[in-house]
Order: C-alpha cells, then structure tokens, then sequence
C-alpha cells in the first residue's frame, strides 16, 4: 500500500546511449522490476539532467521505470549542446526511446520542465500514455517565463538581486538575452560563471526553507551549464512552442488528452512554477486530480511533494 517517503536508493540493471538527430547521444537507463508496468521520468530544466535520487519515487517491485537525460543534458552528449535541441526534437526523442525498448504505453512522471515534456508528448502521442503525475507545472506561457527572470523578486530579492547583478548595469534591462550571450560563448571563463549564477538563482528560490545542500547541487558545473545555457535558449524561444501557444501554452491541447487519467502535485509556495499555472492545467483536465501541498515550494525533494508524488504513483498502481 501507499508509503510515505521514498524507497530505497537502488542502481539500474540496464543503461545505454543511444544516437539522435543532431549529433546528440542520449543516456538512458532502466530501474525495478524489467517486467514491470513501464514508467517514464522526464527530468527538469530543460537541461538539469536527471540524478540517482530520481529512481526512488517508484516501488522497485512494481514499476519498470525509465530515465533518460534529455540533448545536452547530465549524461548526454554534447554537455550543453543547442544543436538541434529544440521541444519537437525532444518529443521525438522519447517516441525512439519508446520504440527502442519495445514498449507499448507508459506512464509518464514529469515536475517542472520535466510537465511541459509530458504534456508535449502525451498531446503528440495519446495513444501511447496510461497517465501522467505531474509536478511544479509549466505550461511554456510568455507570462512564465517572465514571472522566473523579473517577478520572482517579490518574493526573493536577494537571490534576484544577484542572478540580474551578475550582469553590468547597462545590461539588465535584457536579461535574457545577455545572459544568453554569455552562455553561448565558447570560452569556459565567460560561458561557466554566467551558468552558475543563473542555477543558483533557480536553486536558491526552489524550496521554501533555505536549503544549501539543493545550492550546491545546482551550482555544480556539469549540472549549471547544462541547466542555464539550455534553458535561456528554450526562454529565448518560445520553449519552440507554436507561436499560437505563446499565451496558452500547452493548455490549446487539452482537448486530446483530456481522458488521461493524471494526477498533479503543487507545492503552495512554489515561486518558480506558482500554483495558479497547475490549477489552471487542472481546471482543463476533466481527468486530472489535483494535490496542493501546503507546505512546500518547487523542489520534487520537499518532504510534503516527495510524499504526495509517491502516492499519487502509487494511485496508479492501485488503479487510484
């Protein structure tokens, strides 16, 4: 029956590489029982990469779960390749992964980026998903987007006031794009400490409580540049949705999903991803349920979130 915590760290029993388009070679591994009911983790960012902890939100004896890093995410290859790296490749990327490993359907499990991938793909594909358990959502709206590089200083000045002060003065009033600059630049000394700032500040507004040790994780360089250099590309963008879906995002498409059974998990003071976006998901979703945890920011790692994501797994496993 439901627990209330995470199972216990456990390694894969199968990992491999396998080659996409644009020069990109994605991680992928297998977690659990290899007869198991197929799950799929869809990591954060675009390009946080996906980490050992990630395996432990799924009952070993039940599930098959699936984890890959994303293009020129973790242990993907190029590290923060923009080749080719673009919303539509990545839906296509988890269709091959699909059909590499001879699955049928599966349940996809998704918290931040990792819900707008989900979304993308179950809306592209509805015939191959069981579900979804979604967290931290978003959507892709030009709204969000500007709520993470400006309006998240209402509520963490500090953090705010270091992630524009990395740039000078006369930059901050584009953010994004010089950000982006320095991001793009092929030299480390220019490329790295812009990357660094940028995850620190999403790091440091990610939980409620302060939380150095989730600091230090996204400070870390693979994790950073992978995470900053990705993600103000995908910003600069659009998130390559269509430019219908600007004001929208992915909520034009719920018509196609909306028997899918999900289950959409929000923690009250998430500042990066705030609630209003997983209650208007929710609103559209006649098959959704929705869990608001009241004492909980972004991070899938929160106690209140890692409970309600483990058992809101678990519902499916129990037919919820």
């Amino acid at each position: 029956m439901p627990r209330g915590d995470l199972f216990p760290e456990i390694g894969p029993f199968e990992t491999g590489y396998l080659p996409v388009s644009g020069g990109h070679v994605l991680y992928w591994e297998q977690v659990g029982n290899p007869r198991g009911a197929p799950v799929l983790f869809l990591h954060g960012g675009p390009g946080a990469g996906a980490g050992a902890v990630h395996r432990r939100f799924f009952d070993p004896s039940h599930w098959r779960v699936i984890i890959f890093d994303q293009r020129g995410a973790g242990r993907s290859r190029p590290l923060g390749s923009l080749e080719a790296n673009t919303t539509p490749d990545l839906v296509a990327d988890v269709e091959t992964l699909r059909r590499h490993l001879g699955l049928d359907r599966w349940l996809l499990f998704g918290g931040s980026w990792g819900s707008t991938l989900a979304l993308a793909y179950a809306q592209a594909f509805p015939e191959r998903v069981n579900g979804c358990v979604l967290r931290g959502v978003f959507l892709g709206r030009r709204t969000e987007v500007d709520w993470f590089l400006h309006g998240v200083a209402a509520l963490f000045p500090d953090a705010h006031a270091a992630f524009a002060g990395f740039l000078p003065e006369h930059e901050r009033g584009d953010i994004l794009g010089n950000y982006l600059k320095r991001l793009t630049d092929q030299d480390p000394a220019v490329h790295m400490p812009a990357a660094r700032a940028w995850s620190v500040y999403e790091g440091s507004c990610s939980t409620l409580l302060p939380s150095p040790d989730t600091v230090t994780s996204f400070a870390q360089d693979r994790t950073a540049l992978g995470l900053a250099r990705i993600e103000a590309h995908y910003f600069a963008n659009g998130l390559f949705l269509p430019p219908e879906a600007t004001e929208g995002g992915l909520l034009g498409g719920m018509d196609r999903i909306a028997h899918i059974p999900a289950e959409i998990v929000q923690g009250r003071y998430d500042v990066i991803c705030p609630p209003r976006t997983a209650f208007a998901l929710a609103a559209a979703w006649p098959s959704a349920r929705l869990t608001i945890v009241p004492d909980a920011g972004h991070s899938a790692l929160e106690p209140g979130v890692r409970r309600a994501l483990v058992a809101a797994v678990e519902r499916f496993r129990y037919g919820r």
